[in-house]
């Protein structure tokens, strides 16, 4: 409905009221309702979802149109860079949030500090995912709430072409709310505490849930050791228990993110079942380490597979884990991703060692000979070293080519001598192109990063105390940060305003006309950065 339809639908009802609603203002609550456009966290996740629908068919046409993320902690983070995205480049197509398990367990939990295996408490996911849409949702407020003090101005100036500029401003305007990518881990458990987190996840506003096949009492990082997946079958139910929920809630383009850790899991925690040869089970437990034994020599407790004909123990280490053979890691992604795929997930995430295009496209071929659309969401992870990796990648590059790299120490490549040197730049360019060439090569439609904000947020903080209990002083924080917030048009540099001091300005207005007592007068400092952001 357009903002005149809704000022017209309103006076209508006051009207119908018989003077008792003669003094509420049928324009402001069209702009109460056009600020609050989301009711609720379904609402969200019905709109994200189809977003993310009509942005994965975009890439299926034509592979330049992917799609990025960056990992965000707390609401406030997420609002500044949903502003900023707009601000640089005037839309929010193609670029979502990611809610990354490892920074609630870091940086949310009420236990402290804790490691990506998920001892988090769940509830706190789905409340970061509420805080993340409460903070963009105010971002589309106070935006509105500017354009309609701009509206009033133009109208007590007369002027009129401003005027139908800002209506269409008002008619046509982009809310800063877009799809989250909300990692479930493991699941917390079962099938049905998968489906009962989920469920909470989407009405909270999820559109698209991350899970990953790992054990879920034993859930590692995926970057760390020690990881432990489970057999397909299990995973796939808790694919099934993530629909469930979606269908449920009425959001019928939900997205499942099926995620597989076997690259560098070289351990399982069960034996699959299996009811015949070459089953979803016998393929899982193919790639088990086994050796071949005499029945006579069977020690007490084996657990002992027939296979072909013969009878096989595979290795169980003390922890009672069972181990995989070496160098299967690859085989294994294929096949995770294939019954992924096959049975209800819309996106793969292969989590690798290091970010290298063509070991990802390599098991992309594969997995697209069987089906043909298969698109990844990939962590452009900070856990790896994106200079040494890509630095190491051009040396290797040049050898095989035959050209003299004799001036470079490979093992020493991150050095900052480096950094201007031929073979420093390309790997440079190569970081650069990394997503772009990764899209059109290795299937990626998604490019994330997980724990952004977390490292500038120490980084910034290191600066700024360095300065500022040191020689500079307050000319630590002045140049090192507001000066720098002011001539980039940073937006919180008016930072009563970004915390809805002026909406709720406003909101006294509507309430108590001429009576109304607001923050915003002569005598508030922020008037100093009138000419700011």
């Amino acid at each position: 409905m357009s903002y005149k339809d809704q000022i017209a639908q309103t006076s209508k009802l006051i009207a119908a009221q018989n003077g008792t609603w003669d003094s509420i203002s049928p324009e402001s609550v069209a702009r109460m309702q056009i600020q609050n456009r989301f009711q609720t966290g379904l609402d969200i996740a019905r709109y994200t979802a189809n977003i993310m629908r009509q942005d994965m068919a975009a890439y299926d046409a034509d592979p330049s149109y992917y799609t990025q993320s960056l990992g965000c902690w707390h609401g406030f983070i997420a609002q500044q860079k949903m502003i900023a995205v707009k601000k640089h480049f005037g839309t929010t197509k193609q670029r979502y949030l990611y809610l990354s398990g490892w920074m609630i367990a870091a940086l949310r939990s009420e236990f402290g500090p804790l490691p990506d295996q998920s001892m988090h408490e769940k509830t706190s996911v789905p409340a970061l995912i509420e805080e993340l849409y409460t903070f963009l949702r105010q971002a589309d407020s106070r935006e509105l709430n500017i354009l309609f003090r701009d509206l009033d101005k133009a109208r007590e100036n007369g002027e009129t072409a401003k005027e139908t500029e800002l209506l269409g401003k008002i008619e046509n305007y982009e809310t800063h709310v877009v799809p989250i990518i909300a990692d479930i881990d493991a699941g917390f458990g079962n099938a049905e505490a998968t489906y009962l987190l989920a469920k909470k996840m989407i009405e909270a506003g999820a559109c698209a849930l991350q899970i990953e096949n790992q054990v879920s009492d034993e859930k590692q990082c995926g970057h760390q050791d020690g990881k432990v997946t489970v057999p397909h079958e299990d995973f796939l139910q808790k694919i099934r228990a993530c629909r469930y929920a979606f269908l449920e809630l009425g959001v019928p383009d939900g997205i499942i993110v099926a995620r597989t850790d076997s690259l560098g899991a070289g351990l399982t925690k069960q034996i699959a079942v299996s009811k015949e040869a070459g089953d979803l089970g016998d393929q899982y437990n193919s790639f088990l380490d086994c050796e071949e034994i005499d029945p006579a020599t069977a020690r007490n407790g084996d657990v002992i597979l027939n296979r072909n004909g013969k009878l096989l123990r595979p290795k169980r280490l003390p922890s009672n884990l069972f181990q995989f053979r070496s160098g299967t890691g690859e085989d294994r992604c294929v096949l995770d991703c294939i019954t992924s795929l096959q049975n209800g997930a819309d996106l793969i995430w292969i989590e690798t060692e290091k970010p290298h295009i063509e070991q990802i496209a390599g098991m992309v071929d594969r997995i697209r000979e069987v089906v043909p659309n298969a698109k990844l969401a990939y962590n452009n992870s900070p856990s790896f070293n994106w200079t040494l990796n890509f630095r190491q990648q051009v040396f290797d590059a040049w050898s095989a080519e035959g050209k003299d790299v004799s001036a470079y120490d490979r093992a020493n490549l991150m050095s900052a001598s480096y950094d201007e040197t031929a073979l420093g730049e390309e790997a440079d360019t190569r970081i650069q192109n990394f997503q772009r060439d990764s899209a059109k090569r290795a299937g990626i439609f998604h490019h994330l990063i997980t724990l952004p904000t977390y490292h500038t947020a120490a980084l910034s903080t290191d600066n700024l105390a360095k300065d500022y209990f040191g020689e500079m002083g307050m000319l630590g924080y002045v140049a090192g940060v507001q000066r720098k917030e002011i001539r980039q048009g940073i937006a919180c540099v008016k930072h009563q305003n970004m915390s809805g001091s002026d909406i709720g300005d406003d909101h006294k207005e509507y309430f108590a006309g001429e009576a109304a007592l607001k923050a915003g007068g002569k005598d508030n400092t922020m008037n100093q950065f009138a000419n700011a952001a």
